[in-house]
């Protein structure tokens, strides 16, 4: 069997047997900012399993795509001398939701191996829990197990084999394991699948409690089965890797032999990790710094630096991604979708690399340097670390270097510096998602039984609505909130629009009539997946109390003016997409009342010629008043049908599908208007970029465009006035006045330059002194820059033929300093070497060649002390303790 119908033949059995086939969900979690990348199949159905959620089955199968490079998980340094481990692989596994338990679990994984995929029965051996820890022996799966095999190959093992937890707290159970014996290789015993039989809730005190509804979670990774079921020792040899490693040998001129080889490993490596930069980059990560786009970064540079091992010293790493999509775009459209924008990523970071190491190399040399003389050769770990934070150099690329001069690296402190990196960048994620944020409502059954009513795609008012929930600031519940308190209201259902997918929250105002309470709403926050969302108030009058009837009401003109901005986002990724290529995707977006902001994937900037054509196909659009079409769908049939997903949103079983017929369609759960006339007027008011191969683009609709027009049209009348000049002819004036200024700018510089060298005489100047019988000519000077100082340098050593020149030149608080020395006295005393020694006399540092060398400082009332200095310097230098007299 190909690894493609082990798959299918997978999903196709449980469907068969009552299950929903739901597509992989993405590599970066949705609704989790914690977790780094989707490393288990039960990633998506979490809230499912901790009732937070429900859909319409209770049975489920995936072919889950996972990462494992991080935490306890982390496989990456294994991946290549290993023939079992990689960063990235599929996790096929099927799912009970308080449907069926252990005996049906147990007889599926049975009758899928056995069965459908004809594993010799007597090759198979399972375990079960042995009991401790207060959890008794799995007494249970082992009479179900001994109805297949005999008691001999039922084996009983601890908590670190046989039973599985979500976390410290939360869904936890025993577990049971089916290995499958080979006999030979390097795992004459392997594990193929995993069932968690999900029983117990473990509280904070560490209490185990049985769950209402026991679950099955259950996990076997296609490339290790596919590797038993291929008969081959290692996973690398199965058909999920050859035609990668094929086409790596092509591109090299080396055959894969699936040894432990050099070459066989670094073959490995950018097989694996090739499938690892395709797949995440296909979720909408890009190579970054900064937290999951770091670890990208770091794959991809591994994955080049192993390429050069096999002397692929040009961009190749690009060139794999057809692979993939020829072997893998069937099972995952994402990869065939974006073919175009993950080659082209992948490109620029390679491009990238190559910039790197032209640049950090030398860099690199000079720190091992400094080390090699040492008696410890140890290079710093924190050096390493920023050699790669600051330059990019991956620590293999640093290791292998300072190998060849027997230099050995502080991995520990790199370890150290690395953690606090990700620390920062993992906090800086993870905002809003502190324990002291969350809401109180372990008690509060009525929230439950409400969920989530959201009324405002039809209405921005609602009128006697129950008050089902109050909160105080602190998420505490509260049974009501007095005028001057401000706390969050949880209503039976809503108009009020909830932050997600760019849109910012609704504001507006809850009142009751009856009452006489007011309270302005403030903004919006989710309680929990599936239950009411919370209203952020600030009461105004009157009292606002649990069961109390009261109309909700939407600011409605900020509405109308965010559904604006809403909409021409969704036009303008389509006019990108038109006019950029299909590469382009969305990174991130803000939409706001006064503004809109969408980050989009390209790798260079965009013309002006480029930003016209867009704005006006925009704005054709806008013109047409075509009106915008808004349908509930199943996510894969909108998906397919060509609907563009946003990055890092989750979307369940079906999604809206907001779309201007024949431009746009988008799954969108964010508010939109009617027809794309009442959008108005659409202007773009700023390009640049935001991250490596990310842009960004600002603008802005309806009145606030009018209004940044007429700013513009205002501006320009001002400019068009003070050059006297009709707007044809504008730009050809401003160009005259700034070559003017360039002239008197130089013409100035001449005579600053003349008056510094003393009004043109030739006699000796009272600055020039001789010190060990070597001249050394100082000057202060005032309102030179870098380019005068050079050209003043240069006259000086002309007029003195043989010595050293100091000049200093102070302009709006900062010191410039540059030091020549005439090119006979470099073998004795170099620029360099003295610009070093006085430029901290006024605060500032430099450095530069034996001849030439320049400095900056901060402290010009010092230059005279600097300059005095100066003779003190040039005598030790040349050898002589004090200076001779002039």
């Amino acid at each position: 069997m190909t690894s493609n119908e082990i798959r299918s033949s997978f999903l196709k059995f449980f469907e068969r047997n009552g299950h929903r086939i739901v597509p992989s969900s993405s590599l970066v979690p949705g609704d989790d900012p914690t977790l780094l990348f989707t490393n288990a199949g039960m990633n998506q159905f979490k809230d499912l399993f901790l009732g937070r959620e429900k859909r319409d089955y209770r049975r489920a199968t995936t072919s889950q795509k996972v990462m494992r490079v991080s935490g306890k998980h982390n496989d990456l340094d294994n991946v290549g001398p290993s023939f079992r481990h990689h960063t990235f692989f599929e996790m096929l596994g099927n799912f009970s939701f308080g449907d069926y338990f252990k005996k049906e679990a147990i007889e599926y994984a049975w009758t899928v191996l056995t069965d459908v995929w004809k594993m010799p029965a007597d090759k198979l051996v399972v375990s079960i829990f042995k009991g401790g820890h207060g959890i008794p022996r799995d007494d249970e799966a082992f009479e179900i197990w001994r109805k297949f095999v005999s008691r001999d190959r039922i084996l009983e093992l601890g908590l670190d084999d046989n039973f599985w937890q979500m976390g410290d707290t939360g869904p936890c159970g025993r577990c049971s394991e089916i290995y499958y014996v080979r006999g030979t290789g390097v795992d004459p015993e392997i594990e193929v699948w995993n069932n968690v039989f999900m029983e117990f809730e473990r509280s904070a005190e560490g209490v185990l409690k049985p769950l209402p509804a026991p679950s099955i979670d259950t996990g076997m990774g296609l490339e290790r089965v596919t590797a038993v079921l291929q008969q081959k020792d290692s996973n690398y040899d199965t058909d999920l890797f050859m035609p990668l490693l094929r086409e790596i040998g092509s591109l090299s001129g080396r055959t894969y032999a699936g040894s432990m080889s050099p070459d066989d490993v670094s073959m490995r490596v950018i097989a694996d990790h090739i499938r690892s930069t395709t797949f995440l980059i296909a979720d909408g990560v890009t190579p970054s710094n900064e937290w999951r786009g770091y670890v990208l970064r770091k794959i991809m540079r591994r994955a080049m630096r192993h390429g050069k091992h096999l002397g692929l010293n040009e961009a190749f790493l690009h060139r794999l991604v057809a692979v993939l999509d020829r072997e893998m775009g069937d099972a995952y459209p994402e990869v065939r979708r974006n073919r175009e924008m993950v080659e082209k990523t992948i490109l620029a970071e390679e491009h990238r690399f190559e910039a790197v190491l032209n640049e950090g190399l030398p860099r690199l040399e000079a720190e091992l340097a400094k080390v090699s003389d040492t008696k410890s050769k140890v290079l710093p770990g924190e050096i390493a670390f920023r050699l790669y934070d600051t330059f990019g150099i991956p620590f293999d690329f640093i290791e292998d270097t300072a190998t060849t001069q027997g230099i050995t690296i502080d991995r520990e402190g790199y370890d150290r510096a690395m953690e606090a990196q990700r620390d920062k960048a993992r906090a800086q994620s993870a905002f809003g998602g502190r324990k002291g944020q969350e809401f109180d409502v372990e008690a509060d059954d009525r929230l439950k039984e409400v969920g989530d009513r959201f009324e405002g795609y039809t209405t921005t008012r609602v009128s006697g609505v129950p008050i089902v929930s109050l909160f105080d600031e602190k998420r505490t519940p509260v049974d009501a909130l007095a005028s001057g308190e401000s706390g969050f209201v949880a209503l039976a259902k809503t108009p009020f629009y909830l932050e997600a997918g760019g849109q910012v929250s609704d504001s507006g105002r809850i009142f009751s009539e009856a009452g006489g309470a007011s309270a302005t709403v403030e903004g919006m926050v989710r309680i929990r997946a599936g239950l009411p969302r919370a209203h952020h108030v600030r009461v105004t009058s009157g009292s606002l109390r649990v069961r109390d009837l009261v109309t909700a009401e939407v600011d409605a003109e900020v509405r109308n003016a965010t559904r604006r901005n809403h909409t021409a986002t969704h036009l303008l990724h389509a006019a990108l997409r038109e006019v950029l290529g299909t590469h382009v995707t969305q990174k991130g977006s803000l939409v706001a009342p006064h503004r809109l902001r969408f980050d989009f994937v390209h790798f260079q900037p965009v013309s002006r010629e480029e930003l016209e054509r867009i704005e006006r196909i925009v704005n054709e659009q806008i013109v047409r008043n075509t009106p915008v079409k808004t349908d509930v769908r199943p996510t894969q049939e909108a998906i397919a049908a060509g609907a563009m997903a946003l990055f890092g949103e989750k979307y369940g079983d079906t999604v809206r599908v907001v779309s201007v017929p024949g431009f746009s369609m988008e799954l969108c759960g964010g508010t939109h208007v009617s027809a794309t006339g009442d959008i108005g007027f659409f202007a773009i008011v700023a390009e640049g970029g935001v991250a490596a191969g990310v842009r960004r683009i600002e603008a802005v609709t309806g009145n606030g465009a009018v209004a940044w027009a007429q700013r513009q049209r205002g501006v320009l009348t001002e400019i068009l006035d003070a050059l006297h000049a009709p707007d044809d002819q504008a730009v050809e004036a401003i160009e005259k006045l700034q070559s003017e200024a360039k002239r008197l700018g130089r013409e100035v510089t001449q005579l600053k330059t003349k008056l510094a060298m003393g009004g043109g005489g030739s006699a000796e100047d009272t600055d020039t002194v001789e010190v060990a019988g070597v001249k050394l000519a100082r000057r202060k000077v005032e309102g030179l820059d870098k380019d005068a100082l050079r050209g003043l340098s240069d006259s000086l050593k002309a007029r003195i033929k043989s010595g050293v020149v100091v000049l200093a030149s102070a302009s709006d608080g900062k010191v410039q300093i540059v030091v020549a020395v005439t090119p006979d006295l470099t073998s004795r005393v170099k620029a360099g070497q003295i610009v070093k020694e006085i430029a901290p006399i006024v605060g500032g540092g430099g450095g530069g060649r034996p001849d030439f060398a320049e400095a900056g400082g901060k402290q010009p009332e010092k230059i005279d002390e600097m300059l005095g200095a100066s003779e003190g310097v040039l005598a030790r230098l040349l050898g002589h303790p004090t200076p001779s007299p002039a």
